[in-house]
């Protein structure tokens, strides 16, 4: 078959067009790389220019918080006995849950130091009397046991009523050793002497002592500052800010240790009275639920016990049941009330914008140049941004939209890139 006219033009066509593309290969990739970066250097500089554009949609949490200073209100009760004067001796520490009728501090007894010094001094005696009188027996032998054991506890513990129970324990049986050893020995009235005298001494120690026990179950504080009958839960429509401003605390102050006096405060729950302004506070009602947040940073859940409305203004009362021994230092302090809280799909405000017919609120979403209008429903908002989510198709169809455009209506979903209004 012979190759006609038209076969060999366009094979001579194709043969130029490849003699082109050879000659010029190295130009045309030049070209391209060129397009390409010249591309790149538009985007980067779009970016700089606009480096807000477009946000993406991503999981979040808004609150509403406000800002206040509380004055915290207590169910305390002071104990101060006759020989405040002496100092005090902590059995529990600042801060430890008790029983009721628990030991919680004694008083020094009147010259408590000399007494113990020279009680010091005569046990080393009869120590030295005893080991002159070698006269054994069962009683002493087993006495002695009991002295080492305790002895022996006395390493390990820390628990200060314990200790002091186990001193005594030893003082006694050291007292029932002397007295076996100085009876069965020669020099038995010189022993018997020592230990009379000790005794005498040891009575004197203990009728000057002064022990405080709990009236009630709670926590043990000696932050003692006299506020302790003025805080009190007994009526909280007395708490005006006239009244609380009166009291002159300082925010955040540390209340002192007393050297005089401790207090049983109740560990179960407090209050706090706050002095606000906003909205929120206007709109409070006894029984709502908020969410405070300590100076520690703990937030805590809090209910409404009481309100007072002065002109502009509102006091009210929060109760808390939690974090209580956290706040035992302090009568005034600083801190937030959390009003609400949303958590979900989070987006800025700026994103959302206003259907001019339906009003219905939506976003913008943008993939690979396409945009799309997406129905958002707003959950929450706060100055910044919004909790929103999809509506459903009842709610859509409740703002007249067909089933047919509800159907091909797009979703929002996390990671969905959207534009930002100018």
């Amino acid at each position: 078959m012979k190759e006609t006219k038209a076969n060999k033009n366009e094979k001579k066509t194709k043969m130029k067009f490849k003699d082109i593309l050879k000659k010029h290969k190295t130009k045309i990739i030049m070209l391209l790389l060129l397009c390409i970066f010249i591309y790149i250097v538009y985007v980067v500089v779009r970016l700089i220019q606009n480096p807000t554009d477009t946000v993406y949609v991503e999981m979040g949490q808004i609150q509403e918080e406000e800002e206040g200073v509380g004055y915290i209100v207590r169910d305390e009760t002071v104990l101060k006995g006759e020989n405040y004067k002496n100092g005090i001796e902590q059995i529990k520490t600042e801060g430890e849950k008790v029983a009721k009728n628990e030991p919680i501090f004694r008083y020094y007894s009147n010259n408590e130091e000399n007494l113990i010094k020279k009680i010091q001094d005569l046990d080393a005696k009869i120590d030295e009397a005893m080991s002159k009188n070698n006269v054994p027996s069962a009683d002493t032998r087993a006495l002695e046991e009991q002295i080492n054991t305790k002895i022996n506890e006395l390493y390990g513990e820390s628990n200060i009523t314990k200790i002091q129970e186990n001193k005594q324990q030893i003082a006694n049986n050291m007292t029932k050793k002397a007295k076996i050893t100085g009876e069965l020995s020669p020099a038995g009235s010189y022993l018997k002497k020592l230990v009379d005298e000790r005794s005498k001494y040891e009575n004197q120690l203990n009728k000057g002592a002064e022990y405080l026990n709990a009236t009630k179950s709670g926590i043990v504080s000696y932050r003692v500052d006299g506020y302790e009958e003025v805080l009190t839960p007994k009526d909280f429509g007395k708490y005006n800010k006239e009244f609380l401003e009166g009291l002159n605390l300082k925010t955040g102050q540390i209340i002192p240790t007393s050297n005089e006096s401790g207090k049983i405060i109740d560990n179960y729950y407090c209050y706090i009275i706050v002095v606000l302004d906003s909205k929120y506070a206007e709109e409070a009602e006894v029984g709502d639920e908020v969410t405070l947040r300590l100076p520690s940073g703990a937030e805590v859940e809090a209910s409404i016990e009481y309100k007072i409305v002065e002109d502009k203004e509102y006091i009210l009362t929060f109760k808390i049941e939690k974090n209580v021994e956290e706040l035992i230092s302090y009568r005034k302090i600083s801190l937030e009330i959390i009003w609400w809280s949303k958590s979900g799909l989070k987006v800025p405000n700026t994103a959302i914008s206003y259907d001019e017919n339906t009003n219905v609120s939506y976003v913008t979403r943008t993939r690979i140049g396409y945009e799309d209008k997406i129905l958002v429903k707003i959950l929450k908002s706060n100055e910044k941004y919004s909790i929103v989510t999809n509506y459903t198709s009842e709610e859509l169809g409740e703002f007249g939209y067909t089933s047919a455009e509800i159907n091909r209506m797009p979703s929002i979903t996390i990671y969905d890139e959207i534009l930002i209004n100018k």
